[in-house]
């Protein structure tokens, strides 16, 4: 084992972890992609290892966005635990398919929820999200949050577990468009939905055996520290500049790994 073996993961751990902290995505859309192209894993290795990668990934860039108030603890939590059935029902259904088909499918779901934010991002923003003011829902949504937030958690669950990503690429979108968040508050609580998710979805893609736990452990030391130096960047910037950037990173990470796994890249 030479040391770029254990180097390469933990860099590739430190980038996830503060896309992570940035966007509220979990950063298994990095390190799927990474572990698939760049270390040279199977696909379903890919697919499931990064999962418990996430957990210290989420949780550490979950504290960092609750010290600047900018989660809601009640929606991430409902979120969570809605989709933690569904989680498991999407991972085990992984056995039904080939693991190129998996990620073929995770690359056309990042590109479609890329062009959705793109959208959002280049609205015009409101003076009140602009200077951080978290804009209020209007009375009748508000009585159906509850409702809401389980529906969004088991189509998000489902998706965790069968993409092996935490589901923030679903619910930061999600709770801008259809729950009136504002962009950093939305991704403070996709943090602590990707928490709770990534819970299930380890132990069933572990059984399975589709994580490796080396590479795993190594990928780790560099989440933590990468998950807070983006939570903290995103706390800086500006509304408008966190969607654009969201949603050109998952454009891109979308775009590379559907050519990849469809020959084009070689």
């Amino acid at each position: 084992m030479s040391a770029l073996d254990v180097v390469l993961p933990v860099l590739i751990g430190v980038g996830s972890g503060f896309l992570s902290g940035q966007f509220g995505i979990g950063g298994a859309m990095v390190t799927t992609p990474a572990i698939r192209l760049l270390l040279g894993r199977p696909e379903l290795i890919a697919v499931g290892t990064p999962l418990p990668i996430i957990i210290p990934t989420a949780v550490a860039g979950a504290i960092a966005y609750a010290r600047r108030g900018l989660i809601d603890v009640r929606a991430g939590l409902t979120v969570g635990l809605a989709g933690s059935l569904a989680s498991v029902a999407g991972a085990w259904s992984t056995r039904l398919v080939g693991g190129s088909f998996v990620l073929v499918v995770t690359a056309v779901v990042i590109c479609y929820m890329a062009m959705d934010m793109a959208l959002l991002a280049f609205r015009k923003a409101s003076a009140e999200v602009e200077s951080g003011v978290v804009p209020a829902v209007p009375h009748g949504v508000a009585k159906r949050l509850p409702v809401g937030y389980i529906l969004l958690g088991l189509m998000t669950g489902l998706y965790s577990g069968f993409l092996g990503l935490g589901g923030g690429f679903i619910v930061v979108p999600a709770l801008i468009r259809w729950f009136g968040f504002d962009a950093k508050r939305a991704i403070g609580t996709s943090l602590v939905v990707v928490s709770v998710l990534a819970v299930p979805g380890s132990i069933t893609h572990y059984f399975l055996g589709h994580v490796d736990l080396w590479l795993a452990g190594v990928m780790a030391l560099g989440v933590v520290p990468g998950a807070l130096l983006g939570a903290r960047v995103t706390a800086l910037a500006s509304e408008r500049f966190v969607k654009i950037a969201f949603s050109g990173l998952l454009l891109v990470v979308g775009i590379v790994l559907a050519l990849a796994e469809l020959g084009v890249l070689g």
